[in-house]
Formats: structure tokens, C-alpha cells, sequence
């Protein structure tokens, strides 16, 4: 197998992604043509010079994901050991964390096990009531957030309180501390940050998990945060304070973050689809609408998706022990060998095959039925009270400044399709 003095693997380009996040897909784009010429594997570079591997296809991502020989934890990881991950690095808060993302074995069962339970279909089906009138309200709520010029911001008034608002009432978040949590999530998605930021940002988490846990201690609700702590104090589950927080925080960034991006990207596919937005309306494709948008504009562009164990080979090329592997999920999501030649175009009606916008395998994400409903039901009672919607960008769209995220930072709109004439 070649070894980091071989041809082969000096034949194996870095490819430096870009921490603003301005252009995924075109990233994504190059991430593949390099792929095609080295078997799927390429290396990319990340803030703080840090550098390592990206598998370019499905196939690939599956095979790393799946594999007995790759961890999920970060502490196996070279870079964290030997200190070259810096505590100030802008990914720090997305790397280092102990909780069911980054657990492995029986240790990531027993942390997954009390979630689980929680995102039931029949429990994401009891939501669906309240997730519909906070749509009903959001909705009736756009006109007034008009400008001048009849332009909605559908992210910051829509697509973002939505999700924020379910996932803050599914963990008992009082609704005082929703914009500190809004201001913190986004910041620790986003990878154009400063030192003096993240040091910041990373001091106040464990500050607003703990008030929460508090909170929720002294007053218990019909809420998850509640459940843990019963649990734990019955000896039901045997989490940390530290995993208790960190479970914490990943339910609450990857179960709105996420979501946003998602209900975000499927509205601007349609929007700049015509002819699939009127498939939707005419044959109420909606749910097809987000599944294709999972596939072909992920909200989560890039995350470390394992550490191997032991050296592993990949497309030929050995990956030594401790290294971290890279899933580009916007990448694959338009794999033409896993997706086929049409892999670039958005079509509702697609023979549609698996894809990894959730992950695959034990650490598939738990919430993703609740993602795709709230999701579903967010995009078909938009189109359906504002069918005539237009966008209205008056420049580029401006993505939001991530590594992590594939997402909007605005997504302007007329309601009528057209600007009203006073």
C-alpha cells in the first residue's frame, strides 16, 4: 500500500476550503472533478493549517461511516493529541465534545438510548399540532415584516424561528434565553471567526447549558432536559454532567440548525424551479421537494466524519491511525456514480436513491423524521398561503460564513410576486 513518500500519494492534491463558506457547491464541484482522478480521495485544508482527508463519493463516505476500524471520537485524532487543533481553532466547538456524535461502542448506546426514545414517529407526530400553528402564526406574521419595497427576509422571519422555537420547547428552553441560544449556535457554525470570538463563545456555552440544566432541576417540565435529569437521578442513565451538557448542546444546535438550513434550501430550489415548484402545487410533492433538496443542497456541507484506529487503505492509499477523514456531504449529494447523470438537476420526480444528507449507520441522526416534517410542513404552507412567491435578491446571495453549514444568511422574497404600488 503507498505510503506518504509514494507517488500515489504525493499524486493526492490539498484542496484549502474556504471558512467563509462562499461557494459549497462550486467547492463541491471541485472536490469531485479532484476525486475522479485519485479514486475518491482527496485532502483539504482547514483553518489553523490543520489538513485532512475527504472522500468524494457515496460509496466511499458509506464505507467510512460503516467501518469497525473508524471512531467517532476526537481525542483519537493526531491533531487534538499533539495540540495542532488550538483551543481558539473557529471548528473547535463543532470537534470537541462528548456526547452521542462523538461516542463510540457500548458508551455511544448508552448515550443514544434516552434520545431515541424522544424521536419516536408517534412523539414526532404528537409535535405536528404545535409545530402547525406556530407555522399558521409565522405565516400570518410576513406581511408585517415587509420593507419598503414589499421584500421579506424569509430566514430571519420564517425558516429560522420555526425550528429554534420546537427544538427550545421540546428541551425546555426558557423563551427569555432563545436569542442567546440563536446567537450562540450561530456562532459556533460559523469558521470565519476570530480567536477573541471563540474564546468568548466557548466560555458562555457551558454557562448556558448549566443554566439550563439548573433551571429545568428546580422546576421539572414535560421536557427532554427534565427527562435526562429524572433519569439520571433514578439511575436510568448513567450520563456525566459533562455529557449531560454536551448531549445538551447537540440536540439543540443540530436540531434547529440544521432544520434551518434545510426549510431555507428547499424554498430557494423551488423558487428558482418553476417547473418542480409547479409540480409541487398541482401534486403536492412537497415532501419529495425536501428529500431532493437533502440530496442536492445539504445544509451540512462539511463535517469530520471519522478517525480510523488503525491504518486503513482508502482508494488505494494507506490512511494512517489517528488521521481525520472528511464527509462532504454537499459533494456526494451530487455523486453521478451513486446519483447518476442527472445528479446536478433538481427533479421532484426522481427514481430516488439513498442518500447521507442524516449520516449512515450507528450514528445516524435520531431527529431526522422530525427534521423532514417540521421541514415538509414548513415549505407546503408557505407555497400554499403565498403561491405567487418571487425571490428578490438585489446582489449575490450571501451564504452563511461556514465550513459546517451550506445555508443562506437571508433569503429575500415578495410575497405577491410583485413589488404593491402605493
Amino acid at each position: 500500500m503507498p505510503s506518504p513518500s509514494s507517488p500515489k500519494y504525493a499524486d493526492i492534491p490539498v484542496i484549502t476550503l474556504d471558512p467563509s463558506g462562499a461557494d459549497h457547491q462550486g467547492e463541491a464541484a471541485r472536490l469531485r472533478a479532484a476525486g475522479e482522478a485519485t479514486g475518491g480521495l482527496v485532502r483539504v485544508g482547514l483553518p489553523g493549517g490543520l489538513v485532512v482527508w475527504a472522500v468524494t463519493t457515496h460509496e466511499l463516505v458509506e464505507q467510512v461511516v460503516r467501518s469497525p476500524d473508524m471512531s467517532k471520537n476526537y481525542k483519537t485524532w493526531t491533531a487534538y493529541k499533539t495540540g495542532e487543533l488550538t483551543p481558539d481553532n473557529p471548528i473547535i466547538g463543532m470537534i470537541a465534545v462528548d456526547n452521542l456524535v462523538t461516542a463510540d461502542g457500548e458508551d455511544h448506546r448508552r448515550l443514544r438510548r434516552p434520545i431515541t426514545t424522544t424521536f419516536t414517529g408517534r412523539r414526532v407526530e404528537a409535535l405536528l399540532p404545535s409545530v402547525t400553528a406556530t407555522v399558521d402564526a409565522l405565516l400570518d406574521a410576513l406581511p408585517g415584516h415587509a420593507d419598503a419595497d414589499g421584500v421579506v427576509d424569509l430566514r430571519a422571519h420564517y425558516c429560522a424561528p420555526l425550528p429554534l422555537r420546537v427544538i427550545c420547547e421540546l428541551l425546555g428552553v426558557p423563551e427569555a434565553e432563545w436569542p442567546r441560544l440563536r446567537h450562540l449556535v450561530d456562532s459556533i457554525f460559523r469558521t470565519d471567526t476570530t480567536p477573541e470570538q471563540v474564546a468568548a463563545v466557548m466560555a458562555d456555552i457551558p454557562r448556558f447549558l448549566g443554566e439550563l440544566i439548573a433551571v429545568r432541576a428546580a422546576e421539572p417540565g414535560e421536557d427532554l432536559t427534565s427527562a435526562l435529569i429524572a433519569a439520571r437521578t433514578e439511575g436510568t442513565t448513567t450520563m456525566s454532567d459533562r455529557e449531560l451538557a454536551d448531549t445538551l448542546w447537540v440536540l439543540l444546535t443540530a436540531g434547529h440548525e440544521t432544520t434551518i438550513g434545510l426549510i431555507g434550501n428547499t424554498i430557494r430550489a423551488l423558487l428558482s424551479h418553476p417547473d418542480q415548484l409547479a409540480l409541487a402545487l398541482a401534486e403536492d410533492r412537497f415532501a419529495d421537494a425536501v428529500t431532493e433538496t437533502l440530496r442536492w443542497d445539504s445544509s451540512i456541507g462539511n463535517f469530520l466524519a471519522r478517525y480510523p484506529v488503525r491504518d486503513v487503505e482508502i482508494a488505494g492509499v494507506t490512511i494512517p491511525a489517528g488521521d481525520a477523514i472528511m464527509a462532504p456531504y454537499t459533494a456526494v449529494g451530487r455523486d453521478p456514480h451513486h446519483h447518476g447523470a442527472t445528479a446536478e438537476v433538481f427533479d421532484l420526480t426522481r427514481d430516488q436513491r439513498p442518500h447521507l444528507a442524516f449520516g449512515a449507520g450507528r450514528h445516524i441522526c435520531p431527529g431526522s423524521h422530525l427534521a423532514q416534517q417540521q421541514a415538509t410542513l414548513a415549505v407546503k404552507s408557505l407555497f400554499t398561503r403565498y403561491p405567487d412567491m418571487v425571490l428578490a435578491f438585489s446582489g449575490d446571495p450571501k451564504p452563511v460564513p461556514s465550513l459546517f453549514t451550506n445555508a443562506l444568511t437571508e433569503i429575500p422574497v415578495r410575497l405577491t410576486g410583485r413589488v404593491e404600488q402605493g
